[in-house]
């Protein structure tokens, strides 16, 4: 579960990133391009990719009981 998670966070920074690219006219040939929304919806993808990678990557190691 774990794997599939990390990729689609994975696939949705790449996605953003060319979401980005096309908003702010740099990679041309969409309907995309050029238009500075889809450079929006893209940074938002970035930082969905970027959650969904670190909360499922996290060290979920148990600390170690004090006994007092």
């Amino acid at each position: 579960m774990r794997t599939l998670i990390t990729l689609a966070g994975v696939l949705s920074i790449i996605t953003g990133a060319v979401w980005i690219l096309q908003g702010i006219n740099i990679l041309p040939g969409s309907f995309m391009t050029g238009q500075i929304r889809w450079a929006g919806y893209g940074g938002v993808a970035v930082i969905v990719g970027v959650v969904l990678i670190t909360l499922t990557n996290r060290r979920k190691g148990s600390r170690p009981k004090k006994i007092v």
